[in-house]
């Protein structure tokens, strides 16, 4: 979990994951393994013409998004380093040698924040195991950067913490995810309000 910059106008001080959005960059990094059938059609339902390789994007961005907010490395170093990369943050990837590896990333909610909020967000969340991390850029987590402070800790301590409540609803899916084998071709939950009513559908 990683505290929002208390200076943000949105959510300050408030333990998050890390996120952002698609870059055009993230359609064109080289990867090691695909993203998983099951994982690749729950990301293109309930949306109006999904662009081609949706879900492939949206997983690259949750994994640079992870780099530069965190410097963490999801990916393998088993391949070596990807002989070419976008410029930008993933040629950080190609100096550690460590190529993104879509095969450990789950997709495991989506959430649509309400009408009436003043900023709006169609939010794909994924989780990966700690194994999946291949290599970590110190210095990017402190005083003056996005997130001031990264913790590792545990789903009971994590509810503990300053959360968005989001991210409280989604550490509950993370946990019945473990619990029933963190396989991929479970269902994943996508949370919307419908008629002014707090929804759970499952994708």
């Amino acid at each position: 979990m990683g505290r929002r910059h208390q200076g943000h106008k949105f959510m300050p001080g408030l333990f998050v994951f890390p996120g952002g959005r698609i870059e055009l960059a993230d359609r064109h990094m080289p990867v090691a393994g695909a993203l998983n059938d099951r994982a690749e059609a729950a990301l293109s339902t309930r949306v109006t013409r999904p662009p081609h390789h949706l879900g492939r994007a949206l997983a690259l961005a949750s994994i640079r998004e992870t780099y530069e907010e965190t410097g963490l490395m999801i990916g393998t170093t088993a391949y070596g380093p990807p002989e070419t990369t976008p410029d930008g943050p993933w040629a950080a990837f190609r100096e550690a040698g460590v190529m993104p590896d879509l095969e450990a990333v789950q997709f495991i909610a989506r959430a649509i924040t309400p009408p009436q909020r003043p900023k709006r967000f169609d939010t794909r969340f994924f989780a990966v195991t700690r194994a999946a991390v291949a290599a970590e850029t110190t210095g990017i987590v402190g005083p003056d950067a996005e997130l001031t402070e990264l913790a590792w800790v545990s789903l009971k301590d994590a509810r503990a913490l300053d959360l968005p409540r989001i991210t409280a609803i989604v550490l509950d899916e993370l946990e019945n995810r473990l619990a029933a084998g963190f396989s991929p071709m479970l269902p994943v939950p996508f949370f919307r309000e419908v008629r002014g009513r707090q929804t759970r559908e499952e994708l």
